[in-house]
């Protein structure tokens, strides 16, 4: 069992965090809100919620957690391939729903992709509910998009 701890993440860790998502098979990375400043904004927005995992100073897990007043969402969890199995991944998202409680969030949701089959396992076996009830919705915020968006009848 390696040693590891976990903390609050701070932009300093940026650089580390992006070489581990980059590290990790099928990681979903969006060019602006995964960006160095994208992530300094969901970092100020919610400045105790995220989380790394560190070992030997490196950065080997992580979970970006933010809160919008109701409800908490995980984002981009990530264990390092050789750091799995140790418990890093629960422990994270044990630090991170001790910090939401901290701000009397009583409810947390998390995104997988459809084809992340260890992910997807792992989430059911620890008690979270899968969802068939909704439709996941999403929408790019560009001038185009809402031209469109705004000019259908």
């Amino acid at each position: 069992m390696t040693d590891y701890h976990i903390r609050e993440m701070k932009i300093e860790d940026y650089p580390q965090v992006y070489d581990l998502w980059m590290g990790i098979q099928g990681f979903g990375i969006r060019s602006i809100d995964d960006s160095f400043e994208g992530i300094r904004r969901f970092l100020k927005r919610n400045p105790t919620t995220s989380v790394v995992a560190a070992s030997q100073g490196e950065i080997v897990g992580s979970i970006l957690c933010g809160h919008d007043g109701r409800r908490g969402c995980f984002y981009h969890v990530c264990v390092r391939e050789d750091f799995r199995k140790q418990g890093i991944g629960k422990a994270m998202a044990v630090s991170a729903m001790k910090a939401l409680q901290a701000e009397q969030i009583t409810k947390v949701c998390l995104i997988a992709f459809t084809d992340n089959a260890i992910g997807n396992q792992f989430w059911k076996s620890v008690g979270w509910t899968f969802r068939q009830d909704l439709n996941y919705y999403d929408f790019i915020l560009n001038e185009e998009n809402i031209t469109r968006f705004n000019s259908i009848p």
